[in-house]
C-alpha cells in the first residue's frame, strides 16, 4: 500500500474512532475556522493576531481565496469532537486559472476591503502590510518560473496542538491524490524562510527547491504520484 492510500486508510479508521482527529473534505461551515487557523499560524509558524492592522489580512491572501475557487480540493483535521476544524491543507490544481479568477473575482471585493495600508501596530513584521496588500491585488506573484512544471500549488497550516502527530504528512498524501486524480503532474509552494520548522517537515516528505527559490522566498516542489 503507498504512504497516501495508507494515510486515507488511517483517516477512515481514526473517523470511526470518537474522539480522535481525522481528515475530512472542506464544508462551508470550515470558512470561519480556516480564517483562525490561517491567523495563528501567519508569523512564521506562530500567531499573527494583531501584527497588521486588520487580522483579515493574512486570511484574505493565503487561505480564503482559495476555500472560495476550489473548495473541492480543501481537506481539513476535524477535531473529532465538536467537528472544529483545527488543519487544513488547501490548493488549486491550475496556478495559471487561479490567477486570471483572483484578478477578476478576488482582486477587486480586495482592493475596496483594504484600499491602503492601515495604521502601524508597532509589530514590525518582515512582510510589511504594503507588501501583502500588494500580494491581494496582484496575484501574478504567483506565476513562478516553474509554472508550467508545477501547474497546482498549496498551503497548510496545523494549530500548534496537532503538530507533530503526522497530520500534516495525511493532508499533503491527501492533497497529492485529489491532485494525481486530476491528472495534475506536480505541486509546489512557497513558505516563509524563518519557518524552520516548516522546512524540515517538507524536506522529510522528499519536497526539493525548485529552480527560480531563493534564500529569502523558498519555493520547493513535489510530483503529485
Amino acid at each position: 500500500m503507498s504512504e497516501r492510500a495508507d494515510a486515507a486508510a488511517r483517516a477512515s479508521s481514526e473517523r470511526d474512532a470518537p474522539g480522535h482527529p481525522f481528515i475530512r473534505p472542506y464544508r462551508p461551515a470550515d470558512r470561519d475556522d480556516v480564517f483562525a487557523i490561517c491567523l495563528r499560524t501567519a508569523a512564521g509558524g506562530g500567531d499573527a493576531t494583531g501584527v497588521y492592522s486588520d487580522d483579515a489580512l493574512m486570511p484574505e491572501v493565503f487561505a480564503l481565496p482559495y476555500v472560495e475557487y476550489a473548495p473541492e480540493l480543501a481537506f481539513v483535521v476535524d477535531d473529532g469532537r465538536e467537528g472544529r476544524a483545527v488543519g487544513y491543507v488547501i490548493g488549486v490544481a491550475d496556478t495559471r486559472a487561479f490567477v486570471e479568477w483572483w484578478k477578476r473575482e478576488w482582486a477587486p471585493g480586495f482592493r475596496r476591503r483594504h484600499p491602503v495600508p492601515g495604521p502601524p501596530t508597532g509589530r514590525d513584521p518582515g512582510y510589511t502590510e504594503a507588501q501583502l496588500i500588494e500580494a491581494g491585488v496582484n496575484p501574478d506573484r504567483m506565476l513562478i518560473a516553474e509554472v508550467d512544471a508545477y501547474p497546482a500549488h498549496l498551503h497548510i497550516d496545523l494549530l500548534p496542538e496537532l503538530q507533530g502527530q503526522g497530520m500534516g504528512r495525511r493532508l499533503i498524501d491527501t492533497l497529492r491524490a485529489a491532485l494525481a486524480e486530476r491528472g495534475v503532474a506536480a505541486v509546489h509552494l512557497g513558505m516563509d524562510a524563518a519557518n524552520t520548522g516548516a522546512r524540515a517537515f517538507y524536506d522529510r516528505l522528499g519536497f526539493h527547491e525548485l529552480p527560480s527559490s531563493r534564500t529569502d522566498a523558498p519555493l520547493l516542489g513535489i510530483a503529485t504520484s
